[in-house]
């Protein structure tokens, strides 16, 4: 005889319906390990740039300023947003920076404490420039003048 006849007969599976799981939005605000981890990922970077041990001249003499990273969700790519001080031509920097990039991954591996250092890319940073543009067009009389009616 079969061990099988002796047992109770199964019930019938189940399907259960687990709830799908949700995926944060594409736009959404990134967490606080992320921030945090940008971060310190900015001041690493930093000390990078001011140490100036670049083989390239072209990064070796650049004064260098990192004033934003942001990290992907998943903590392995990392965008750092960088402007030269008191210079516009920061676009000129971008093929020296990527050349770079393998050596700094590795200088940045030494200073964080993460699991995987993330992949660097690098983005010229903007936000000055167009902050001085809105106030120079905040200067011309046509719009001061505008702001003081509506003030009255």
């Amino acid at each position: 005889m079969s061990a099988r006849r002796n047992q109770p007969a199964a019930e019938p599976r189940r399907e259960s319906r687990a709830a799908p799981k949700k995926r944060k939005p594409q736009n959404a605000a990134p967490t606080q390990r992320q921030l945090r981890v940008a971060e310190e990922i900015r001041h690493v970077l930093a000390g990078i740039f001011t140490r100036r041990e670049f083989h390239d001249p072209a990064l070796a003499e650049a004064d260098i300023t990192v004033s934003e990273v942001r990290i992907g969700p998943d903590l392995r790519h990392a965008t750092a947003f960088i402007s030269r001080l008191g210079r516009t031509d920061v676009e000129a920097l971008l093929p020296a920076l990527r050349r770079a990039t393998p050596w700094m991954r590795s200088q940045m591996a030494r200073d964080l404490t993460l699991r995987a250092t993330p992949d660097l890319s690098f983005q010229p940073d903007h936000a000055l420039d167009y902050a001085m543009k809105i106030n120079s067009l905040m200067r011309q009389p046509d719009v001061a003048r505008d702001l003081r009616d509506e003030d009255c």
